[in-house]
């Protein structure tokens, strides 16, 4: 299971993604799941399977950006100005390639910089440089040259990061683990579930620009129209220099996260109980999760008609929303056979009592 799974993560992250701009993603998902997909007008690809029973629908959901840039102008120098797509922080940029995408399809690499060290003025080489104070380097001689190789205002941008092995061969260094993991454990899930019989109709859901608002999930929801459902992340790790190690609660090598709250939404208290019990019950390592920050498409999810009993699934990322994140691939099949489990398992009666108040 681990070599299929290393395979598709090398793919996914490698793959340019951006908000409003992942048709390479989802063609991925297209190309690994069977069946007609059906699509909302933001983009989302939605996929519905049939079980031994109607109800309930259960929708398992991956918001398939990533954080990335776009070009917002053009200097007479060649140079391409932008604007985050996304958050990113000041420091972890400069210095860093990235991959500008044309209209095209062609992709170029860059070089994110900005005015150097000697000539700042003084008190200012100890701050922290605002985006719109940096630019991209392609290498271009000036403006009309940025035209003729076909960039142009409103193209977008992604890290250029190689997915890699690292000494530890369970960890796998890879831009986009936000939330490529994520359309990983879809996919694979998805797939496994295919062998075998659920008590429920299943929906498979690729949502687009979580990254900038949580929009993708808000449409993809009304196509989908769920009764339950388990949101698939990649959300931060904190087993890291300077956390409170009492408090950490997304480590690498502990297992699958079960998210119970963030401040975006507070995850239904009977289906993560179903959750826990669960992988309980199938020896399947996990950690619980109260964040005091962040937020995932399950903002939006939870609130859809008269509410989705929601919970949050997600496989621990070290430097998430930047050109490197970590993870330990044991986590990640975790979550896979989590997902897999629940869905064998969740039938209408189980659906009901999540809400029997």
């Amino acid at each position: 299971m681990k070599r299929p799974a290393v395979a598709l993560l090398k793919c996914l992250t490698e793959a340019h993604g951006a908000p409003g701009d992942e048709g390479m993603v989802r063609d991925i998902v297209a190309a690994k799941l069977t069946g007609t997909p059906i699509f909302d007008r933001t983009g989302s690809i939605i996929y519905e399977y049939s079980g031994s029973r109607k109800t309930p629908r259960v929708m398992i959901e991956a918001h398939m950006d990533e954080v990335g840039f776009v070009v917002h102008s053009i200097t007479r120098e060649g140079f391409l100005r932008f604007v985050p797509l996304g958050g990113w922080w000041g420091h972890t940029l400069l210095a860093q390639r990235v991959r500008v995408r044309t209209s095209a399809g062609q992709e170029l690499t860059g070089i994110i910089a900005a005015k150097p060290p000697h000539l700042l003025g003084p008190g200012e080489r100890d701050k922290v440089l605002k985006l719109d104070q940096m630019y991209i380097d392609i290498g271009a001689a000036n403006r009309d040259t940025v035209a003729k190789l076909g960039v142009a205002i409103g193209d977008t941008v992604v890290p250029d990061t190689p997915f890699t092995r690292l000494a530890h061969t369970n960890c796998y260094a890879a831009k986009a683990f936000d939330n490529r993991v994520g359309v990983g454990m879809l996919i694979q899930a998805t797939q496994a579930l295919q062998k075998v019989k659920h008590p429920n109709t299943l929906l498979a859901v690729g949502a687009t620009q979580e990254e900038v608002g949580i929009r993708g999930a808000r449409t993809a929801t009304r196509v989908a129209d769920p009764d339950v459902a388990i949101v698939l992340e990649g959300p931060p790790a904190d087993d890291l220099p300077g956390s409170i190690a009492d408090e950490n609660q997304g480590a690498l090598g502990k297992g699958v996260q079960i998210r119970m709250m963030d401040p975006s939404a507070i995850s239904n208290r009977r289906l993560v109980n179903f959750v826990i019990q669960t992988a309980v019950a199938e020896k399947i390592p996990h950690q619980l999760a109260v964040r005091r920050s962040g937020g995932t498409d399950a903002k939006e999810i939870h609130l859809h008609g008269i509410g989705v009993p929601t919970v949050v699934i997600g496989v621990p990322a070290r430097y998430i929303h930047t050109h490197n994140s970590i993870i330990d691939i044991n986590d990640y099949l975790a979550g896979v056979k989590l997902v897999t489990a629940l869905i064998r398992k969740l039938d209408k009666k189980a659906a009901a009592n999540f809400v029997k108040f």
